[in-house]
């Protein structure tokens, strides 16, 4: 551990600083200071000093990434468990629910309920819906967990709006992927090109707070040999939901834990986000127009 670096601010942990209140003696940032009469004092002690000062929101503590410390740090984590939970529960009393949620490029004549009408046809809620169904046990078993031990720490050092970002985009950019490589009758579906993202994100936090890598570097070896390496004679999963997930959530990720945005993190976090999405949405719009 370095002992020389100096504390973090205690709303900005990531920014390093050797200035304090004058009043609490909490570290704080260039952002947080503001002037008293004697050296600088902290937000919160000055509005509670003089009924002036920032917005009470500005006074909460904040994460490494500038979201707001939540009382329960992994909240969205078991929300996003839930969801999976139900749409699984009701794909097995209702079957058909899988071929109006499942990722299909184009139509797929051959259902026995009839003609499926893909991404290509106009249903490109499909790329977001696939990421929450699973049909197998075994498959939402494994989901889970990996969103439960990768999501609930990321969600804590990146707060709850910018997490769910992540998770989102990353669903969609796995699913992009799937679009654009496999073909048009294929019908995809599960949660994983998600996790994969919350995977690539961590390994960003991790370099960004100088943990030790070898871990994570292990992790993701070991995740992307299994996407990899068929077993049983053959390959099941989506390589192209994992690759695409985890190239989505690293590049989101860096974005979002950019420690040279200063001032301007949040344009610099929303405004990676836009382009991740417009990304996205490129590969999805020439994918729709060779398939049309």
């Amino acid at each position: 551990m370095d002992t020389d670096r100096l504390p973090g601010c205690y709303r900005h942990p990531d920014r390093d600083t050797g200035i304090s209140c004058t009043r609490c003696e909490r570290p704080i940032c260039p952002e947080c200071m503001i002037s008293a009469s004697v050296g600088f004092q902290c937000p919160e002690c000055v509005r509670a000093g003089s009924g002036t000062g920032h917005h009470p929101t500005a006074n909460a503590p904040r994460t490494v990434a500038g979201g707001v410390v939540a009382a329960d740090p992994h909240l969205v984590t078991k929300v996003l468990i839930g969801i999976n939970a139900l749409v699984f529960l009701a794909a097995l009393s209702d079957p058909a629910l899988e071929a109006r949620l499942a990722l299909i490029g184009g139509q797929y004549f051959d259902y026995p309920g009839g003609p499926l009408h893909g991404v290509a046809t106009g249903e490109f809620y499909r790329l977001l819906t696939s990421a929450f169904l699973h049909v197998e046990w075994w498959h939402i078993v494994g989901n889970m967990i990996g969103l439960w031990v990768i999501g609930g720490p990321l969600e804590a050092a990146l707060g709850r709006v910018r997490y769910l970002a992540v998770f989102l985009l990353s669903g969609l950019g796995g699913s992009a992927l799937v679009y654009l490589l496999s073909e048009p009758y294929v019908r995809t579906l599960g949660a994983s090109g998600a996790v994969f993202g919350l995977l690539g994100a961590t390994v960003v936090l991790a370099k960004r707070l100088r943990y030790e890598m070898r871990p994570v570097i292990v992790m993701v070896v070991l995740m992307l040999v299994l996407t990899f390496v068929p077993f049983g004679g053959a390959l099941t999963v989506s390589w192209q939901a994992h690759v695409g997930g985890l190239v989505t959530g690293a590049l989101v990720g860096l974005g979002m834990l950019m420690p040279s945005a200063g001032r301007h993190r949040a344009l610099v976090q929303w405004g990676t986000c836009a382009v991740a999405f417009l990304l996205v949405a490129v590969v999805i719009a020439l994918r729709t127009a060779e398939l049309t």
